[in-house]
């Protein structure tokens, strides 16, 4: 594990992406989901619209860091932002 800076911050990144995960999974079994359609052009479910609101997080955060001077606080908030009108509305 030398080759990676492992902080806390890293760390605690994600665990918490572990966690969400597996909640979801257990959510899941306990509920399974019904595609919808919402914002999104297309109808997904749960799952689905977690893994597009990570990924858009992702490139949130790219587009952040390259292209400003913001923090990365900044990004992470937005991102948490987007992941939750994603999972309500998409």
């Amino acid at each position: 594990m030398e080759w990676m800076a492992w902080t806390s911050l890293t760390a605690t990144f994600f665990v918490c992406i572990g966690v969400l995960l597996a909640c979801m999974t257990v959510w899941e079994l306990r509920s399974p989901s019904i595609a919808r359609r919402g914002f999104l052009p297309i109808a997904t479910s749960r799952g689905d619209r977690l893994f597009i609101g990570l990924l858009g997080s992702a490139f949130l955060h790219l587009l952040v860091i390259g292209a400003t001077d913001w923090s990365i606080w900044v990004a992470s908030l937005l991102s948490l932002v987007w992941l939750l009108l994603l999972m309500r509305w998409g």
